[in-house]
């Protein structure tokens, strides 16, 4: 299947957070590669009629989604959900009202008040507003100091959280400290009643139609000094080099008297996915009091799937890979969205490009190709073998060609090299390499478009360059650079960019060797 994978645009200055994402677009596409699935990575931001004409036009089979916020605002994670059930494209995780009301950490701490499980009281949210689930501070805590944490309302990964959230204070100091702090918060923040004692998470993993809940993970806050709050904050989750990060261990051995607290927080865990009708996969965060209470905190859909993170840990000390967990993942969104399967949905088999190549090579209405986007292993020697065979390449000029596969092939989108590739019947027949301009803003470097001899004239070469230029665009590109020979047996290439409407932006005669000069074309797209 062809599966978009889906996830917030994040850049060089994006915070450690934000930026794992990427860690997990990877992760999931080399598991989607493993189980024979054609897997896509694209970035989104808030233009959604571009999301939308993108969607439209390759039609997936599918959507991963990791969009974990928009713009950096953690309160729109659901508006893309929303978008894929309005075209009916299936896609992974809960749906958009279950990330509304899981995300609204007072909505859905109101809504476990509502249905009977336990969860620590809480003070705000600061501004209140009609949704918030708002509690004033209670009367017993006006004039009684006990210990709070204030935390972000929307904002997920302990975003703005470190050992000054917890504070010890009475009800209308902790009401005027959560004001204060909400700007640096997201702009919305609560206090809720810290729980001293043990943090457990639970990860859920969907089975069929039901879900399996994974081995138990505690916290372990290893010697952290007397006055230390023992919590998961940004450090802890996020800095590698700080105490907090180093110090905060998960374990998953527990001894026999605890066989009870565990079957406890599964049943609760459990619960959670049935009300807040719960897909694919979630994690569920506890504190255990001294007395052995369990308190949820949070209900995490669609939880960070890092290699490294806490979801990913459940999953192997289960005794299931990565890939069998994603392919699970997947296959639950594909039969959640069986009976609403969509009429204005085409069938991926049915898409092409608009061109068909026949046995001869020659244009034909059947048999359409596809792009793809992720060169395979074998593609070494494809790309090797296809540059070869044009006649127009030295052969260092060759050796560079593989390099780039190698290059995508070990770092993915690190490498700052993209493809688009063109097979028939399994033979690489094109294929164009293009990446942004590193100290640019907006400007590509298109570094080869190569066509196999057998399937020249027809155009191919022209399709390719269309689609890279497409999706130059779709990640915000604004002008594409291409470099070529003065020589005149590449007289045929430069009229071909310059039909393309690429114009020379520069001559630099002897440039590759006497008589060879480099003519650079650029276009503004």
């Amino acid at each position: 299947m062809r599966i978009l994978i889906l996830h917030q645009k994040v850049t060089q200055i994006s915070a450690p957070d934000d930026q794992d994402v990427l860690i997990q677009a990877e992760a999931v596409s080399n598991a989607l590669k493993a189980l024979g699935h054609q897997p896509i990575i694209l970035s989104c931001d808030l233009n959604l009629s571009l999301l939308r004409n993108y969607l439209m036009e390759i039609q997936p089979d599918a959507v991963f989604n990791l969009v974990e916020s928009l713009d950096g605002c953690g309160r729109l994670l659901h508006i893309v959900p929303a978008m894929l059930e309005a075209l009916n494209i299936p896609f992974t995780g809960s749906d958009s009202n279950a990330l509304m009301a899981t995300t609204h950490k007072t909505l859905a701490k109101t809504e476990m008040v509502r249905t009977g499980i336990p969860t620590p009281n809480w003070i705000g949210p600061f501004p209140p507003d009609l949704r918030s689930g708002f509690r004033p501070a209670p009367k017993e805590a006006e004039h009684s100091c006990r210990k709070w944490i204030i935390k972000s309302l929307w904002e997920h990964a302990s975003a703005g959280m470190d050992e000054n959230a917890v504070v010890e204070a009475d009800g209308r100091t902790v009401e005027d400290l959560v004001k204060s702090r909400a700007p640096s918060l997201g702009g919305e923040a609560f206090a809720e009643a810290y729980v001293e004692g043990r943090e457990f998470n639970l990860s859920l993993l969907q089975d069929s139609e039901s879900f399996q809940v994974l081995s138990p993970a505690e916290i372990v806050f290893e010697g952290y000094p007397e006055g230390k709050p023992r919590i998961v904050d940004y450090r802890a989750k996020w800095e590698t080099n700080s105490y907090e990060y180093q110090h905060t261990t998960r374990r998953f051995d527990f001894p026999a008297q605890d066989a009870g607290l565990l079957e406890a927080l599964s049943s609760l865990a459990l619960r959670c996915a049935e009300i807040f009708k719960l897909k694919g996969y979630a994690r569920v965060d506890f504190r255990v009091d001294a007395q052995g209470h369990p308190w949820i905190l949070e209900v995490n859909a669609n939880p960070c799937i890092s290699p490294d993170a806490g979801f990913a840990a459940a999953v192997q000390r289960a005794g299931i890979s990565f890939e069998q967990a994603v392919k699970r993942i997947t296959e639950a969104a594909l039969l959640s969205s069986r009976v609403e399967t969509t009429s204005c949905m085409i069938p991926i088999s049915s898409i092409g490009i608009g061109l068909s190549i026949s046995e001869a090579g020659s244009p034909s209405a059947a048999d359409p190709i596809h792009f793809e986007y992720e060169p395979l292993s074998e593609d070494r020697q494809n790309v090797r073998r296809l540059v070869e065979a044009t006649g127009f390449f030295y052969p260092d000029e060759v050796d560079v060609a593989e390099e780039l596969v190698e290059e995508r092939l070990e770092k993915g989108d690190k490498s700052g090299y993209f493809f688009v590739l063109v097979r028939r019947c399994g033979r690489l027949i094109g294929y164009g390499a293009y990446g942004p301009i590193p100290c640019t803003v907006s400007s590509y470097d298109l570094y080869w478009i190569a066509v196999d001899p057998d399937f020249q004239g027809h155009g191919l070469g022209r399709r390719i360059l269309d689609e890279i230029e497409r999706l130059i665009r779709l990640s915000g590109g604004t002008r594409v650079y291409v470099e070529t020979s003065s020589r005149p047996r590449y007289a045929s290439t430069r009229k071909f960019y310059q039909s393309c409407g690429y114009r020379i932006e520069s001559t630099l005669e002897n440039f590759y060797a006497k008589g060879d000069g480099k003519v650079t074309f650029g276009k503004v797209l």
